[in-house]
């Protein structure tokens, strides 16, 4: 599909429903074409998300066991192809796709098979997904503000067979917060990857921290500000093309990496003429911190330019931050 042949109508329609943020009661997507133009734009937009997260997994030294990927709610399937790229179809048995709409699971399946011809791709059938078989890694991208209650205890379902769950939501408030609950449902049986550096119950969630949610941004490919299709969508969608907020948790019944030491910051830091004010999330809890410019202008402007997931090993005094340095990817 080319920007020419997108079907703006149809664009519209589903911005309308995204935005709606209620329970589904049906499919919402009409036709092949729906998803073809909605993997273009939207879609790709979640890719890139999922390119920070992904990011941010290697860096943590995280990667699956292989078996089984099931992409539940699957869409057009980006989030499931986004992660057998990154960590390269050899490393699992087969790449499962399931959505609500037949329409999509077809989409995503015949995507991923063009995509990866040399995996198993295979689409669920109802007693694969009420079955026992073991998953390697449940991947859940963008459903959880459409979940009507029976979906969730399905997902439930399937998180108790996986060794490994990623889950993507975007970097709302309440979607933000919901998830942050799931994590804490399942701390008892996984071990936590990111993107917290511990395993306490989320501190977002804890008296006195009503207002924040745990969200990062991404950072889009720079040439999109120079493509025309993609300015235009970015001006009919009323989206800001810069701005990619996103939530995740990664969790692993077998993880053993070390994060003892480390912070991860909530949003984006704030930048102010003498200083630089963010909000710190480690195993203590929630804080905020500031880097004073005559204490150390580098940390300040690197704060300011990094795309680079932001996790940081800090030297403080009290709440103000002398020096930090930041995560470095693990070593092959």
């Amino acid at each position: 599909m080319t920007w020419t042949e997108l079907d703006w109508d149809a664009l519209e329609r589903l911005r309308r429903q995204f935005l709606g943020g209620k329970p589904c009661d049906g499919p919402y997507w009409k036709s092949r074409e729906d998803l073809a133009a909605y993997d273009m734009t939207f879609g790709e937009r979640i890719g890139w998300k999922w390119d920070a997260v992904l990011e941010e997994l290697r860096i943590r030294g995280w990667a699956p066991h292989g078996g089984a990927v099931l992409d539940w709610g699957c869409g057009s399937g980006i989030a499931g192809r986004r992660l057998v790229e990154v960590f390269g179809p050899g490393t699992f048995d087969s790449l499962v796709v399931w959505d609500h709409s037949p329409v999509a699971t077809d989409f995503a399946h015949d995507a991923a098979a063009r995509r990866f011809p040399g995996l198993a791709v295979l689409s669920a059938t109802p007693g694969y997904l009420t079955g026992d078989e073991p998953i390697g890694l449940l991947v859940i991208s963008h459903v959880l503000n459409e979940l009507p209650p029976a979906a969730l205890d399905e997902i439930r379902t399937l998180v108790a067979r996986s060794r490994a769950v990623v889950w993507t939501e975007p970097g709302i408030r309440e979607t933000s917060r919901a998830l942050g609950s799931l994590r804490d449902e399942w701390l008892e049986d996984f071990e936590v990857v990111a993107p917290c550096t511990h395993r306490s119950p989320c501190p977002v969630l804890g008296p006195g921290n009503e207002r924040h949610w745990c969200h990062h941004f991404g950072a889009p490919p720079s040439w999109i500000f120079a493509d025309s299709g993609w300015v235009k969508f970015g001006q009919r969608a009323g989206i800001d093309l810069r701005s990619l907020p996103y939530s995740f948790v990664a969790l692993d019944r077998d993880w053993s990496g070390n994060a003892a030491g480390l912070s991860r910051v909530i949003g984006r830091p704030e930048h102010f003429k003498p200083y630089t004010r963010l909000l710190n999330c480690d195993g203590d809890g929630l804080a905020e911190l500031t880097v004073m410019k005559r204490d150390n202008a580098a940390l300040c402007k690197e704060l300011d330019r990094t795309k680079r997931p932001l996790i940081y090993r800090w030297a403080r005094d009290g709440e103000r931050i002398v020096s930090g340095s930041a995560l470095q990817p693990a070593a092959p």
